[in-house]
């Protein structure tokens, strides 16, 4: 079902349990032809385009009113498309494998695999996760491939959005679609360095962190 509030954003409301495919083929669609979405994850909103689209990168850059070192993240299905962006370690992939599908982002070095301006300019890495949210599972496995996400988190605010509603109000203009699948949590992912020989925290967020004490 959907209602239209041109030139606002168009909001989309999916089942979060059931995604109905006609809807989420619509949202991946409109993601190739190089629409911005907002849509909702297992930790909180995100906005969400095709991997390495440039002019989305800016927009995402434009709303968050961040510099070009701003870090995206590739949010994949599962593992397997991990394994195609990232150098994984032997200690890092039984890790992954524990907390995926989950709410959290793991920054690895890039494969030749990433478009290089999707990577950390200085370091080479790429942040990944596998959310456990079957509306986003739905979207990537008809998309095919990963979806450049960054966390819905707007300047000034100590917390992401999370409410279609006052995310229509205050970035509606800013997006094509809103995915509109229910609450989300009100927390970013927890964020895990793993370029390293252990795991460094670098954002504690919805992920649960207590088997690294």
């Amino acid at each position: 079902m959907c209602r239209y509030n041109p030139p606002m954003a168009r909001i989309v409301e999916i089942h979060p349990e059931n995604p109905q495919s006609r809807i989420v083929a619509e949202v991946v669609a409109a993601i190739r032809r190089g629409a911005l979405i907002a849509y909702p994850t297992d930790s909180s909103y995100a906005l969400g385009c095709h991997i390495g689209d440039k002019r989305a990168m800016d927009r995402v850059r434009q709303i968050r009113q961040t510099d070009k070192n701003h870090n995206f993240t590739l949010v994949c299905s599962d593992l397997s498309e991990i394994s195609i962006y990232a150098r994984i370690d032997n200690w890092a992939y039984r890790l992954l494998k524990a907390l995926t599908p989950g709410p959290y982002t793991f920054i690895l070095t890039a494969t030749r695999e990433v478009p290089k301006r999707l990577q950390n300019p200085k370091r080479r890495t790429i942040g990944l996760r596998v959310p456990d949210h079957r509306v986003v599972h739905a979207m990537l496995m008809a998309h095919g491939e990963p979806i450049m996400s960054s966390t819905l988190s707007l300047p000034g605010d100590d917390m992401p959005l999370t409410d279609v509603e006052e995310i229509e109000r205050r970035i509606g203009h800013q997006v094509e679609i809103i995915v509109d699948a229910g609450t989300t949590g009100i927390e970013p992912t927890s964020v895990l360095d793993l370029t390293g020989d252990t795991p460094v925290v670098l954002r504690k967020g919805r992920g649960d962190l207590a088997f690294l004490e």
